[in-house]
């Protein structure tokens, strides 16, 4: 689900925030990304979300590769990552139930949706009987619980909390990491980013990713991959990134275009029908498009836009 492939990343005066970082998350992992402040653990969590790009390696989710994303798509793609931080973020206007009902309306939810979807939310942590109070109203485990609730609003395939129990006791700190495991269990990736080391206790099953001064410390699990530099290029990490550069990586729906088109399609990570259609004109242009491919770019979407359109 996510590769950092050798990420560097530098700020100005030559601060290094990380460097050479490699490591992969497949899909329904649950793990921990640990280390004391300074460590570099928010940047990567930035990097992942696209609000910094890297020096120098690359990031890929999903086959996507995060850094060439435009603008203009970064929207659809920050919906298949669910943020939980440790200030919370909850809107203090609306009560916790139409914090997450907010989060659904911005989806274009139908009403019936968006209430059953809430009302699943609300069961899921617990706080059914909660849901008519305001932010400032509920204890802080029951605030940080009502952010999860809201980060799941968009079925996220990458669920990560940002020192979710940092201003938590023991006890509501073991009950966020039981809720956030239970969410893992139903199939949702899920990584815990903290500087707590005691939240590992009892968590030896769990995979764990130790940073330090901006470098890769320790990986309790290192998915296949390996530190040797002598180890031959088939088996490591750029080489299967390589590898899976020159697979498709493209919805169903595009197997019948063209070779040229798909490989376009590829190149611009446009990878799905419902990220294609948000492009813009100059994003178009962009891609340079022979009138070949613009006439079958424009019959697909008519087509899909139809097929949506009767279900």
């Amino acid at each position: 689900m996510v590769i950092f492939d050798t990420v560097t990343k530098k700020y100005k005066d030559n601060i290094i925030a990380l460097e050479d970082i490699t490591f992969r998350i497949d899909p329904g992992e649950f793990l921990f990304l640990v280390g004391p402040s300074g460590a570099g653990k928010s940047t990567i969590m930035r990097l992942l979300i696209r609000e910094e790009l890297p020096t120098s390696g690359t990031i890929f989710f999903n086959e996507i590769e995060v850094p060439k994303l435009t603008r203009r798509l970064l929207p659809a793609y920050r919906q298949k990552i669910g943020m939980v931080f440790q200030d919370i973020k909850l809107l203090n206007t609306k009560t916790l139930e139409e914090n997450i009902e907010f989060a659904l309306e911005i989806l274009n939810k139908s009403q019936k949706e968006i209430e059953d979807t809430t009302d699943y939310l609300l069961d899921l942590v617990d706080l059914r009987d909660r849901r008519e109070l305001f932010p400032y109203e509920l204890s802080g485990g029951e605030q940080q619980r009502g952010a999860i609730a809201r980060a799941l609003a968009n079925k996220p395939d990458f669920l990560v909390a940002d020192e979710p129990t940092g201003n938590l006791d023991s006890e509501n700190a073991m009950q966020i990491l039981e809720i956030l495991k239970t969410i893992n269990k139903g199939g949702t990736t899920v990584m815990v980013i903290s500087h707590d080391f005691n939240l590992l206790n009892g968590s030896n099953k769990d995979r764990t990713i130790t940073l330090e001064e901006g470098k890769l410390s320790f990986d309790s699990d290192p998915r296949e991959m390996t530190s040797d530099k002598e180890e031959t290029e088939e088996n490591t990490i750029s080489s299967k990134v390589k590898s899976k550069k020159k697979t498709l990586p493209l919805s169903p729906e595009f197997n019948k275009l063209s070779p040229s088109l798909k490989k376009k399609l590829v190149q611009y990570a446009l990878t799905s029908p419902e990220i294609l259609i948000n492009i813009t004109t100059r994003e178009l242009e962009d891609m340079k498009l022979s009138k070949k491919e613009n006439t079958e770019l424009a019959k697909f979407v008519k087509q899909y836009l139809s097929s949506i359109e009767n279900e």
